[in-house]
């Protein structure tokens, strides 16, 4: 069985200019070509962009596609990393959404602002108290006056920002590629970046341990589900900490 381009258009809601595109780039073969030359597509050919597309969403640009594509030839494998990183992200979102409907409920009945529930899903301060205990109160100081003192907009565009980038971990995590790779090692580079963006870690200050730091991070990803779920889960995690790991020694 198969579908034409003009069915599979609609269905993915796509357009049949960008199938066409992705064939010619090499992107997403059509499985044959009818005597009308027509594109017609298989399950084989469908699975492809539903990939493509769940890549689209993290994201990444064609070329990347291509290279995650290419490295990662079971399907199965690595569409489980895309449902992970699926299921994180509904899991966000749903506890947004139950904070704002709290919040719309209260408002439409007159009913009194419970200010421990508006937040879930939104919380920056919910770790405190760890951060407090490992790196001192001043260093939780730092970065909370850092981050009341930007506007909704920065704000926005940090959360974006550290969002893509925990989205492109996930992708590389389930691509296959090692750990010691161009592309690993890139997004340990912008890991390290980021975190020196952040006022009162070890990575921001002067004379920080920034190599132990990172390190220790790594290690943290792993330990702790609550931060190996950004990464697609332990296996993802452990990819994160050893790409970590290795531009820290080669860099830091």
């Amino acid at each position: 069985m198969d579908w034409s381009i003009q069915q599979i258009a609609r269905i993915a809601g796509t357009t049949s200019r960008t199938l066409r595109h992705y064939d010619d780039i090499g992107l997403l073969r059509p499985s044959r070509i009818a005597r009308n030359g027509y594109r017609h597509y298989d399950q084989e050919a469908l699975i492809q962009l539903q990939r493509i597309l769940l890549l689209r969403e993290l994201g990444l640009g064609l070329p990347v596609i291509a290279e995650v594509l290419g490295k990662e030839a079971d399907a199965a494998t690595a569409l489980s990393g895309h449902l992970q990183w699926l299921r994180q992200e509904q899991d966000r979102l749903n506890r947004q959404i139950s904070s704002v409907q709290r919040t719309i409920d209260a408002v439409k009945g007159g009913g009194e602002l419970m200010a421990e529930n508006m937040f879930d899903g939104f919380d920056h301060a919910r770790y405190k108290d760890e951060v407090e205990e490992r790196w001192g109160k001043d260093a939780y100081a730092s970065s909370d006056a850092w981050w009341r003192g930007m506007d909704a907009g920065q704000r926005a565009a940090w959360k974006q920002r550290s969002q893509q980038l925990g989205s492109d971990w996930t992708a590389a995590a389930g691509s296959g590629i090692a750990a010691d790779s161009a592309e690993a090692q890139d997004l340990a580079r912008r890991q390290v970046e980021w975190l020196r963006g952040i006022p009162g870690t070890p990575a921001a200050a002067p004379h920080g341990d920034v190599k132990g730091y990172v390190m220790g991070l790594g290690e943290m990803y792993v330990a702790d589900p609550r931060f190996s779920a950004n990464y697609g889960g332990e296996s993802g995690a452990a990819f994160v900490r050893d790409a970590l790991r290795i531009y820290a020694e080669a860099n830091l």
